[in-house]
């Protein structure tokens, strides 16, 4: 197989295996989600690659892949305040580090991290997981 089918395999054996159709648009942002290191992602800054790479999609249509993806299992959304989501493709167990001020989200290893006392979930419920974020200010050398 060439190297340039591999992305492509990867992209659609991912999106097979979570039971998704793999349509040209899902394909092309599964490949520029998936083909190197874990990262972080807005809808605008994906929507942004698309064009760059050639990818006719529209801003919604990002919106609505990203959501599927999420709910597929392929992505994690971490929301960092109202209406400011990213998307990360690490869905293992993990915390964030916020970068306020450039908006950079960095990846805190769960065993880096202990969270202790929780409450007791309601009735008929029960934790799911419990996402963390640290916010952090650049600092400028003063104390």
């Amino acid at each position: 197989m060439m190297t340039a089918e591999r992305p492509f395999k990867r992209a659609l054996d991912r999106l097979n295996g979570a039971g998704l159709r793999p349509t040209r648009q899902r394909l092309g942002l599964a490949r520029l989600l998936f083909e190197g290191c874990d990262r972080h992602v807005t809808a605008e800054q994906l929507h942004g690659e698309a064009l760059a790479a050639d990818l006719p999609v529209s801003l919604a249509t990002v919106y609505n892949t990203l959501n599927q993806f999420t709910s597929a299992g392929l992505l994690r959304e971490v929301v960092v305040e109202a209406g400011k989501s990213y998307f990360d493709t690490n869905t293992s167990d993990h915390h964030h580090f916020f970068v306020e001020s450039t908006g950079r989200l960095e990846d805190i290893p769960a065993d880096r991290l202990m969270v202790r006392n929780l409450p007791t979930a309601p009735a008929g419920t029960r934790v799911a997981r419990v996402d963390v974020i640290v916010r952090l200010i650049e600092d400028d050398g003063s104390v």
